[in-house]
């Protein structure tokens, strides 16, 4: 089963606003979710969106109210999220971090009491359409063991850079989680019914496991050995207690619907032009991507252009217990899905 890249967009907007979600912020949503889906992190897309309505329904997810911003300066703010949608806030805030950048050289954003926002490089990604260089960090509730232990104590602690480009076959950007593997291939493979490869995670007890229930019981490996585990202990700590937000066994929320969400996130936009200049950085950055695929070499980002291209081909696929979590969401308010999807 397939939906549509339109129809996606189109199917969680009236979902949304159904469940009392604001139009504009519904937009939001349904824009991130989609380009998760279309970039090929389907455990960020269509597949996490059951998440967001049981947080809804557990008063998690706040659908009244709004954001606000509790200290500011020239280039840097931090905001609360009120516990609002965290597509919609994240985007806000990058905006601010943005506007910032093109006052200052650098805008730096700290939020907390947010919520999970999907795929990170959505928002970096909105500095880089800006001419900026994008970078947001986050920490999540612990899935990752502390190097040598068998306790989740650390979130899978994302990174996301993008990297403007005056070359229109350039999309340069880099999304990944400070684990081997994202908490949300785990959730998948449970859905599904299937097992993980092996070297991705240990059970409870610190050994190996392919059973993704148990791996997200015990804890997922970091990428890289001590050097994938370093770097999350410091997204820990930018993303959590320099905005505000809580660290280690107190953050919440990113997995488990029913539990407000703790976590924090930090975003930064740069405006090369108050550096190098930004014609002259960006003439740099190609001629550079040049030289790598005069190598025959992969450009961070590549991946996504190709899944991109695919998708919006093809449609994304819907798995059949994913079809029937979202039929059984859109019963609730009494709509009918079917005609979204196809064979």
């Amino acid at each position: 089963m397939k939906i549509s890249v339109e129809n996606e967009t189109k199917l969680i907007k009236e979902i949304l606003e159904a469940y009392d979600v604001k139009p504009n912020e519904a937009t939001i949503v349904a824009e991130v979710i989609t380009d998760g889906d279309i970039k090929g992190f389907s455990t960020h897309g269509l597949g996490r969106f059951p998440q967001y309505i049981k947080s809804i329904n557990a008063g998690t997810i706040k659908t009244e109210g709004d954001y606000e911003i509790e200290k500011e300066s020239a280039a840097s703010a931090v905001i609360n999220g009120n516990h609002k949608f965290g597509h919609y806030v994240t985007v806000k805030a990058m905006d601010l971090a943005i506007k910032k950048a093109s006052e200052t050289g650098v805008g730096i954003i700290g939020i907390h009491d947010s919520n999970h926002y999907g795929i990170a490089g959505y928002y970096s990604d909105l500095a880089s359409l800006q001419d900026m260089i994008g970078i947001v960090i986050s920490n999540t509730e612990p899935a990752m063991a502390p190097f040598g232990g068998k306790k989740a104590l650390l979130g899978t602690n994302p990174i996301t850079i993008s990297i403007p480009t005056d070359d229109i076959h350039n999309y340069i950007c880099v999304d990944m989680a400070t684990s081997i593997t994202a908490r949300g291939k785990l959730l998948e493979a449970k859905r599904k019914n299937e097992e993980i490869p092996e070297g991705l995670a240990l059970d409870k007890d610190g050994n190996p496991t392919t059973d993704p229930e148990a791996g997200l019981e015990g804890s997922i490996l970091p990428f890289g050995g001590f050097k994938g585990y370093a770097l999350a202990f410091m997204f820990e700590l930018l993303a959590g207690p320099l905005v505000g937000a809580e660290f280690g066994e107190n953050v919440h929320g990113t997995a488990t619907p029913d539990e407000m969400c703790t976590k924090g996130d930090l975003l930064i936009a740069i405006d090369p032009e108050f550096f190098a200049g930004s014609m002259q950085f960006k003439f740099y950055v190609d001629q550079f991507v040049r030289e790598i695929r005069e190598e025959n070499g992969v450009i961070p980002g590549d991946r996504e252009i190709q899944n991109i291209d695919k998708y919006q081909r093809e449609g994304v696929p819907v798995d059949p217990a994913l079809h029937e979590q979202l039929t059984e969401i859109a019963s609730e308010k009494g709509l009918d899905i079917e005609s979204y999807f196809e064979e």
